[in-house]
């Protein structure tokens, strides 16, 4: 496959974002569509991607989650699959890491297929494979699922590809992250047409990424949206330093001063999280708990509970965390430093999202110095520090200053703070 082909510089700026869904040549179907589910103008991932993936080219996009980005792949999916008369077996596959997202996406789809004669399936562990091979034999043109539950219907051979036209990669990196590299690559082999069309989002482009891109996908156009989304203002990031035996009484007063519409709380670990939850319940009623150690039918009550603002707090780890897609989330609260900076700017996109204006708090304990500086140096950023009174270290954080860092200080005070646009 031929290495991937950089694109001009992409931003939301550029004069993708002024294009309108009507300037796309969309069906009557996908406009009213559109109009019902409340799309009004394209965000820059949208105005970016769908343009080139109708024309039929392979796609990488570099974009943050709240950026629009299942819409850019979910629109030129559906404007060009054929009628069910014609074709009755799958014609588009959507990967994503997990069970949560892969029910949101589907979620989407349908919402965009309203007034479409379009059936769509998600497949993912921890749910009946027998409800699904039911599902499946009725005949879906679209399947969203997870990498290891769709492998295993394709050995009983109950998913069909052979008409599979194009393959969508949704959060590549974060299925790469927890190991569904060998998985994707047995999937992607096992689609025969040489014609596939393959969309692959990524919220960063690591080598293994590149690798990926470069054996699977044909002349790919390569547009970059990742720098608004970090560095976008419609989300606040400020720190605390705290002592780690204060965090607990640091979190409680934030919550009751900030009074947040829903936030996320993000810890590193499942022990942690329980343990953090169970406290919080003794002081806030509506907080719920999800991690990866639950079942499939626990987490869905829980974020059914928490898209419905039954639940106003939700602890959560990174892995399980990461599919939330709930537009009213204004705070993320990192009790824990992410010892990842990537899964930092993964955290925080849960709020902030299409515009929505958004908070995000790390709690930064004396250890934690060399995580902040990897952050600032990834979101090209300095997090503004934040206090609350009797809740300082009594020690400051040390961070590394060096080269790199001061670098990014330097560019950061001499340019300031970019503004970007941002459109529903």
């Amino acid at each position: 496959m031929n290495k991937p082909k950089k694109q001009e510089e992409t931003t939301s700026d550029a004069t993708q974002s002024e294009i309108g869904f009507a300037d796309m040549d969309l069906t009557d179907e996908m406009m009213k569509s559109l109009e019902r589910a409340g799309y009004e103008l394209p965000s820059p991932v949208q105005a970016g991607v769908i343009p080139s993936a109708l024309d039929g080219l392979d796609v990488m996009g570099q974009a943050q989650t709240g950026t629009g980005k299942t819409a850019a792949f979910a629109i030129p999916i559906l404007e060009q699959l054929a009628p069910r008369e014609e074709i009755s077996s799958v014609q588009a596959l959507v990967l994503v890491p997990t069970r949560e997202l892969a029910v949101q996406v589907r979620n989407e789809f349908e919402k965009l297929a309203y007034f479409m004669d379009i059936k769509t399936a998600a497949i993912y562990g921890g749910h009946s494979i027998k409800k699904q091979i039911e599902e499946l034999k009725r005949g879906v043109q679209v399947v969203v699922g997870t990498p290891g539950r769709v492998l295993d219907h394709i050995r009983r051979k109950t998913l069909d590809l052979r008409e599979t036209w194009c393959v969508t990669l949704d959060e590549a990196d974060r299925m790469l992250d927890i190991g569904f590299r060998p998985d994707i690559e047995r999937i992607l082999s096992s689609i025969s047409r040489k014609d596939r069309q393959t969309l692959l989002l990524s919220a960063t482009v690591p080598p293994a990424i590149e690798r990926l891109a470069k054996r699977y996908m044909h002349d790919p156009t390569v547009l970059d949206f990742s720098k608004d989304a970090v560095s976008g203002d419609s989300i606040e990031q400020y720190y605390f330093s705290v002592d780690k035996a204060k965090k607990f009484e640091l979190l409680q007063r934030l919550i009751n001063r900030d009074e947040p519409e829903q936030a996320i709380i993000f810890c590193r670990t499942r022990r942690g999280t329980d343990k953090l939850a169970k406290k919080l319940k003794e002081s806030f009623p509506n907080v719920g708990c999800i991690h990866g150690d639950m079942n499939q039918p626990v987490r869905d009550r829980v974020m059914k509970k928490f898209r419905d603002e039954r639940l106003k707090v939700l602890v959560a780890t990174d892995v399980v965390g990461r599919g939330i897609d709930v537009s009213t989330i204004s705070h993320i609260i990192n009790f824990d430093t992410p010892e990842d900076c990537d899964d930092y700017v993964h955290r925080i996109g849960r709020t902030g999202r299409m515009g929505k204006e958004g908070v995000a708090y790390t709690f930064v304990s004396e250890d934690d110095g060399e995580l902040l500086t990897r952050i600032e140096v990834r979101i090209n950023q300095l997090l503004e520090q934040v206090y609350m009174e009797g809740m300082e270290l009594k020690r400051e954080v040390k961070q590394d200053v060096n080269p790199e860092r001061l670098a990014a200080v330097a560019a950061m005070r001499g340019r300031g703070p970019k503004k970007h646009r941002r459109r529903l």
